[in-house]
């Protein structure tokens, strides 16, 4: 039984949940512009309250720590940060696509086709796509087979994957598929699935009881690039 606070900011979702024992998770869950900032300690203190308990009585925070939005991940990281620091708790990182393989395996939809590999794809911005494939393991969760990768749409690999999910998919539709004979059928496309707080709080748990919880001290946002956005320059060859 384990008592674990879980965020996520990294995308345009401002995501909490709170799970306590075996009780079910309590959840907050709304899409924002940049308000993120402004609805993420009022909420945590909502669910705490709603379960008249304390911070300081949980066993560990988790945090989506990317990659994604840059300004996001660096709120959720930095709002952990604070908190776990005056509570005294470890955290847990929990990487973004990730948690959305975790509630991936978990849709109906996808437990009937039957897929048993799949690849999560999201928009990057930048004309790119963070990407990594998974593999789905009875009684467990996904397990992702080697890094998470950033590259062109085109070079998403799908050698052996029988399912697809992401944002990706609508930002990029066909460029996707473009160095791949194959083909997907609607029951294996989810273009709708994005990260949340009980993605992220899946994925802890899983950690938690692997003893994979770190110090504070160690907590860093995942970015996979470095770079944050086009030059003007860049943008301007790019609209020709």
């Amino acid at each position: 039984m384990t008592r674990i606070l879980a965020i996520d900011t990294s995308s345009a979702w401002c995501s909490v949940a709170l799970s306590l024992d075996e009780a079910a998770p309590l959840v907050r869950h709304q899409k924002v512009s940049a308000g993120a900032s402004q609805l993420l300690l009022p909420w945590i203190e909502e669910l705490l309250a709603e379960k008249s308990s304390k911070l300081s009585s949980l066993d560990a925070i988790a945090v989506g720590i990317g990659p994604g939005a840059f300004t996001g991940v660096r709120l959720g990281v930095a709002v952990v940060q604070g908190l776990a620091i005056a509570a005294k708790l470890p955290v847990l990182p929990v990487a973004s696509l990730d948690a959305i393989a975790s509630q991936l395996v978990l849709k109906p939809s996808f437990i009937a086709c039957g897929a048993k590999t799949f690849v999560v794809a999201v928009d990057a911005r930048m004309d790119e796509v963070y990407w990594a494939n998974y593999r789905v393991v009875p009684n467990q969760l996904p397990q992702r087979q080697g890094d998470i990768h950033l590259t062109a749409p085109e070079l998403v690999e799908l050698h052996g994957v029988e399912y697809f999910a992401g944002s990706a998919i609508t930002e990029f539709g066909e460029r996707l598929f473009a160095s791949s004979s194959k083909q997907f059928p609607a029951t294996h496309l989810d273009a709708q699935i994005s990260v949340d707080a009980q993605g992220v709080l899946a994925c802890a748990q899983d950690m938690w009881r692997q003893g994979l919880q770190q110090d504070i001290h160690l907590l860093e946002p995942l970015y996979i690039r470095n770079k944050v956005a086009f030059t003007s320059a860049e943008r301007s060859q790019q609209h020709g």
